[in-house]
């Protein structure tokens, strides 16, 4: 399985995510990606985030994301789930994110 981050990607950004099943991005990324995360919808690219450290804060970009790690509890990532759309979130994670992709 190919996982890909940002800092794995050319200027040719659709070319570098090409056979990738995965883009990982930090939280501090996300507001720089919006253009890359229509591509990953176009591609099948899964898209996880890392937001441990920070709160997600609302937005469009929720709807290209498939895995999220956030500082919460079970419950208030269950919640986060519910009112976000977006298919896996883990509270309190421990792990590095690619141990939680599938």
């Amino acid at each position: 399985m190919r996982v890909v981050s940002l800092n794995d990607l050319s200027d040719d950004v659709r070319a570098s995510m090409h056979g990738a099943r995965w883009l990982i991005l930090q939280a501090d990324e996300i507001q720089t990606s919006t253009s890359l995360l229509m591509f990953t919808e176009l591609d099948d690219i899964l898209v996880a985030v890392d937001h441990r450290g920070s709160v997600p804060q609302p937005g469009l970009w929720q709807r290209a994301v498939h895995l999220i790690l956030i500082d919460a509890s079970t419950t208030e990532a269950q919640e986060f789930q519910r009112t976000s759309g977006i298919t896996k979130v883990i509270g309190d994670a421990d792990e590095d994110i690619r141990a939680y992709l599938w």
